[in-house]
């Protein structure tokens, strides 16, 4: 079933696609570095999982981690 949200949810899941490549891009850096888990890794992290969450909310779907 389609919301009034969906387009809101879609521009937010294409936000969710451009974390995960910083993030990737980060890690592998820090792989090929062995310079340990890079030091902005967590925040994106929480970062993307609430705007995950935040296009779950808007599709109106909720969270299946709540």
């Amino acid at each position: 079933m389609s919301s009034n949200y969906d387009h809101l949810a879609e521009r937010l899941d294409a936000v969710v696609e451009d974390l995960d490549e910083i993030i990737f891009e980060q890690l592998r850096e820090a792989s090929a570095e062995k310079s340990g888990r890079p030091a902005d890794d967590k925040r994106l992290t929480q970062a993307r999982r609430a705007i995950e969450k935040a296009a779950h909310l808007l599709r109106g779907r909720e969270s299946a981690e709540e």
